[in-house]
């Protein structure tokens, strides 16, 4: 009996080693299914994280849009600053992005020449300190710029969320290496039948293909809604994970 007292110190001390230490601030999502799957309960706020759309279809590139519009939303709504919003194109769906929990006057619009533009707005946001969040659209980023935008991310505690634009209908963003924190792709999934004529809350299926320190996972949600908040549809609940199953990718 005095043996096994003796090593209870002992086994305390390896589940305190084994316990994930983080010394950087966190932004949940708020829904179990997806913060117990990430390393630190949630993504790293000062982080650069990105997403692309699982199809070259509009609906599947409008998902990983209203995406990282509801991250923005949330942490813009937490610290009260604006979001900047980077893109080379011109066709932001305003109304789409207040639906997500972005009004137009929580945004600033940037539309850079070209890819190599945009980062350079980017870093310039970072080190001004302005934004609550940044969201940039990008087609081409080598791992070198992602180190970078990584680094200033981390030293300003601000997060920088990458939408990865297809340039060829087969070709996947995520195959290129790169420094972020987390890399995912969004797609549509039916949406839950209704008992009336009617179109019911969109579905994602959200599929997370890396992050460090983890591993993939995807799982089944609920559109972003006007608080940028995603949910577990009822039907699915705890199990929402284990229906969609584990990320079959496992991007560099």
């Amino acid at each position: 009996m005095s043996a096994l007292a003796s090593l209870a110190p002992s086994i305390a001390q390896l589940r305190t080693i084994a316990t994930p230490v983080t010394d950087y601030r966190v932004m949940p999502f708020g829904i179990e299914a997806i913060d117990g799957r990430l390393g630190a309960g949630g993504l790293r706020a000062g982080a650069l994280h990105e997403a692309t759309a699982r199809t070259g279809s509009l609906a599947d590139d409008a998902a990983t849009t209203l995406f990282l519009a509801g991250i923005a939303a949330r942490e813009a709504a937490g610290t009260s600053g604006p979001v900047l919003w980077a893109s080379c194109r011109c066709d932001l769906y305003a109304p789409g992005l207040a639906q997500a929990g972005l009004p137009s006057a929580s945004v600033i619009h940037a539309q850079p020449r070209d890819d190599a533009a945009l980062l350079a707005v980017i870093e310039d946001a970072i080190r001004d300190g302005t934004p609550a969040a940044i969201v940039a659209e990008a087609s081409k980023v080598s791992m070198v710029a992602t180190r970078r935008l990584q680094l200033v991310a981390a030293e300003a505690d601000m997060p920088v969320l990458l939408l990865r634009r297809r340039r060829g209908l087969n070709e996947d963003p995520l195959a290129e290496p790169s420094a972020a924190w987390t890399r995912w792709r969004i797609g549509t999934a039916s949406s839950e039948r209704l008992g009336v004529a009617g179109v019911g809350r969109g579905r994602w299926l959200v599929e997370l293909a890396r992050q460090r320190g983890g591993e993939g996972f995807s799982l089944i949600v609920e559109g972003s809604d006007e608080t940028g908040r995603l949910a577990v549809p009822a039907g699915l609940g705890h199990r929402a994970a284990e229906t969609a199953g584990t990320a079959r990718f496992a991007a560099a």
